[in-house]
C-alpha cells in the first residue's frame, strides 16, 4: 500500500487508538487531577500521533526522524504516567496492561519506520 498521507502509516493509526485508550481510563482519575496526572497523560498521549504526523509533512528525513524520536520520547512518557496512575490507584491492572502492550507494539513499530527511513536515506 502506498503511504500518501500520514493518516495511512499504521503507527499513526495505532497511536490515535492510543490516545482513545488513554481518554478512556484517565475519564475517572480524581478530580484533584484534571490538571495534574490526567493532564500530563493525555497530553503524552497527543503528543505520539501529532509528532508522527508532524514529522512525516517535513521535507528533510532528519527532521523527520527527530518528530519520530520525539514520539517514542512521548510514549515513554505516558508509560511511566500510566504505572504512576496504577501505583496510585487510580487505574484498573488490566487497563494498565492493556496500554503498556499497546505502547510497547507501538515503540516497536517506531523503531521499525526510522530504520526504514534511514535505511530509504543511504
Amino acid at each position: 500500500m502506498e503511504v500518501r498521507s500520514f493518516r495511512d502509516l499504521r503507527v499513526w493509526q495505532g497511536a490515535m487508538d492510543l490516545v482513545e485508550m488513554i481518554y478512556k481510563v484517565s475519564v475517572d482519575f480524581p478530580r484533584h487531577e484534571t490538571y495534574g496526572l490526567t493532564s500530563q497523560l493525555r497530553r503524552a498521549a497527543i503528543s505520539v500521533p501529532s509528532n508522527i504526523a508532524e514529522g512525516h509533512a517535513r521535507k528533510h528525513t532528519k527532521e523527520y526522524l527527530n518528530f519520530l524520536s520525539v514520539a517514542q520520547g512521548s510514549l515513554a512518557e505516558l508509560q511511566t504516567q500510566i504505572e504512576i496512575a496504577s501505583r496510585l490507584g487510580y487505574v484498573a491492572k488490566l487497563d494498565v496492561q492493556d496500554v503498556l502492550s499497546h505502547s510497547a507494539s507501538l515503540s516497536k513499530q517506531l523503531h521499525a519506520l526510522r530504520n526504514a527511513i534511514i535505511r530509504r536515506g543511504e
